[in-house]
């Protein structure tokens, strides 16, 4: 893989319209555009979605029920609809058939004026208007008659055959029948139906079609010629009743889905009113309003919920009462301790030192206990000095001074006074960064605090190896960070170095005299300045404490201008690694492994000053939050020594 090249293969573009459109976007800048438009005014109704239960359930409700009613709908419709055809189908079978063998009665027994008059075929023309006029009669405005000549509806062929089409009631004979149902008539026997339309003829005052059930049959006239004989029933009736079903279906269902919604809304609220106070009042809860309670009424499952609700808020008071009250007789405690321990240890200073200055005079066994009196009593003051900052820190009074300092003059003077013990274990300590101004707000006293407790930890733990003091400001923030070479940290020790009196190894000796608080100080005022402490470690690689402060008192950080975990890291070096022998050159690159220089006097090179970018967000580390809502005050005067440095490590 080449640098540079994201994983997943390098990514190919497209260049339409002078601009690169990654391969795989969903269209342009346009269709971006458009999409954005279209789902900003809809964020607001899918907000109160996906918020608002009541909402949810109240439009399911109404979406079942309309699915529901819709379906009986279609069901009830359907059986009406065919209940009603059914029945007109069978009472115009029946009437038709009536007509059929009234109408092939009278061709069979002609009356006398028709068998005695020579012009036959005007004998039954006439006898064929007769016919129709009569069977037309019976009906009034059930039904109408039509009669075509045998074929295709027009004048048969033949000086026998009956002359036109004849129908009843301004009825168009031709229109009114479909071919379909002639063909089957001419083609076929017996008596065929289908459902058609009613078309009149002009001068009828345009009277608009008429569904119809059209019943037809092939009979005799009186010469023994064919013609087709059809009865026209209207639908009318019919089609009214089943649009009043459809209305009243309608309305029905529009009144049943309204009242289900209604019904789930007025439910809904029952059981979701008393869910959202309790959020409401578990959201004061957790504010601090430790007496918020929840009003309960009746003595259903909801009244239950609220008194046990009731009940878990009131002994969650009294135990975080009581937690309190143990957390600062605890605090008063230890600081009533401090206090008062620093009468009798000053009295036992005085007297320590008279004997530590005379131990000339001592024998040496006498000589010897006096040195480790004096320096346990330096520990001993130590210890209280440190308990005492803890106690404030833990009371919430710890204030931060803060002033625009260069960290540069706060990082010559720690490392002056970690010189003595780094020539002592043969450490080296190297300053990076240094070339530029490093400006923050903040306080210089603890900031020096912090960093000498880093420095003094990494030199100890550091098994006479380098340790590297990197500085770089990029953006809103600034950072130091301590890299050694020693034992480094186990995995899940990162976090844990910065607990109070833990150590990584107990059996290993506090050979600097430190008192285990050092670094639960330092995160703590790392904190107070609204700023991050992060530790970074490996088995056998050493480690890197890293200090990242806001440039601005009291601005949120968004990134560190230093990466937490070195460039000069087993996984770092892995990864050079690989990427140099994918360019093919055969070589690790710069920080692929230590110098064999420095591998050979026992001393870890110095990794290569890295280029300062800009600050991108890391996520924080659990132990280096940011804020404990500490004030920003000024610098008293007089308190510039009020307050002991802690000193000593807690790895």
């Amino acid at each position: 893989m080449q640098p540079g090249t994201p994983r997943g293969g390098p990514r190919r573009g497209v260049l339409r319209g002078g601009r690169l459109l990654q391969e795989g976007a969903p269209g342009g800048p346009l269709l971006r555009l458009f999409r954005r438009l279209v789902r900003r005014p809809l964020l607001p109704a899918v907000r109160l979605w996906r918020r608002n239960i009541q909402l949810r359930v109240v439009a399911a409700t109404l979406l079942m029920s309309l699915a529901v009613v819709l379906a009986l709908g279609f069901v009830v419709i359907a059986q009406v609809s065919k209940g009603l055809l059914d029945a007109k189908e069978e009472a115009a079978q029946s009437q038709a058939a009536g007509g059929f063998a009234v109408a092939q009665e009278k061709a069979n027994t002609p009356s006398v004026a028709d068998t005695t008059d020579n012009k036959v075929g005007q004998d039954a023309s006439t006898w064929m208007n007769a016919l129709v006029k009569q069977l037309a009669s019976g009906g009034q405005t059930a039904f109408e008659v039509v009669a075509l000549g045998a074929g295709t509806g027009e004048q048969a062929a033949g000086a026998q055959g009956v002359k036109g089409a004849r129908a009843s009631g301004n009825v168009d004979p031709t229109a009114s029948v479909p071919s379909a149902l002639r063909k089957s008539v001419n083609h076929g026997t017996g008596t065929f139906k289908t459902f058609w339309q009613i078309r009149y003829t002009a001068g009828t005052g345009d009277k608009a079609p008429e569904p119809a059930l059209v019943v037809g049959k092939r009979l005799t006239d009186i010469n023994g010629d064919p013609y087709d004989l059809y009865y026209l029933f209207p639908l009318t009736q019919e089609e009214e009743s089943l649009n009043l079903v459809k209305v009243t279906i309608a309305t029905a269902g529009v009144f049943v889905v309204v009242l289900l919604g209604a019904i789930a809304w007025l439910v809904v609220r029952q059981v979701v009113t008393p869910v959202r106070m309790a959020a409401g009042i578990a959201e004061r809860l957790s504010a601090g309003r430790l007496q918020e309670r929840m009003k309960v009424t009746g003595e259903d499952d909801i009244a239950r919920l609220g008194e046990a609700f009731n009940k878990m808020a009131q002994n969650l008071q009294l135990k975080i009462q009581q937690l309190e009250d143990l957390s600062r007789l605890q605090r008063r405690f230890v600081s009533d301790v401090s206090h008062e321990l620093r009468t009798p240890l000053t009295t036992v200073r005085m007297a320590a030192d008279v004997i530590h200055d005379a131990r000339a005079d001592f024998d040496p066994v006498t000589a010897r206990s006096a040195e480790l009196l004096a320096g346990q009593l330096d520990r001993f003051e130590s210890l209280l000095a440190d308990l005492l900052e803890i106690s404030r820190f833990d009371a919430g009074a710890a204030a931060l001074e803060a002033e625009p300092i260069d960290l540069r003059d706060v990082v010559r003077r720690v490392i002056d006074g970690a010189e003595p013990l780094a020539e002592h274990k043969g450490t080296r300590i190297r300053v990076l960064g240094d070339t530029q101004p490093v400006i923050a707000e903040a306080d210089a006293r603890r900031v020096e605090r912090v960093l000498r407790n880093l420095v003094v930890n990494a030199v100890e733990h550091g098994e006479g190896r380098d340790v590297v003091v990197r500085l770089a400001s990029a953006g809103g923030a600034v950072a130091v960070a301590v890299r050694d070479y020693g034992v480094g940290l186990k995995p899940g020790e990162a976090t844990r170095v910065f607990n109070r009196f833990w150590r990584a190894d107990p059996a290993r000796a506090r050979t600097t005299g430190g008192t285990g608080l050092g670094l639960s100080i330092a995160v703590e005022d790392a904190r107070l300045h609204g700023g991050w402490l992060q530790a970074w470690g490996e088995p056998g690689g050493g480690s890197q404490f890293r200090l990242t402060l806001p440039r601005t008192a009291d601005e949120p950080l968004r990134g560190s201008p230093i990466p937490l975990e070195p460039e000069d890291s087993r996984g770092n070096r892995a990864r050079a690694a690989a990427e140099a022998a994918g360019r093919g050159n055969g070589t690790a690159g710069p920080g692929a492994r230590p110098g064999a220089a420095g591998e050979r006097d026992g001393r870890s090179p110095i990794p290569p000053r890295p280029a300062v970018t800009t600050a991108q967000p890391v996520p924080a580390d659990p132990t280096a939050l940011p804020g404990n809502g500490a004030r920003v005050v000024s610098r008293p005067a007089d308190q510039g020594a009020a307050q002991e440095d802690g000193s000593g490590g807690g790895r």
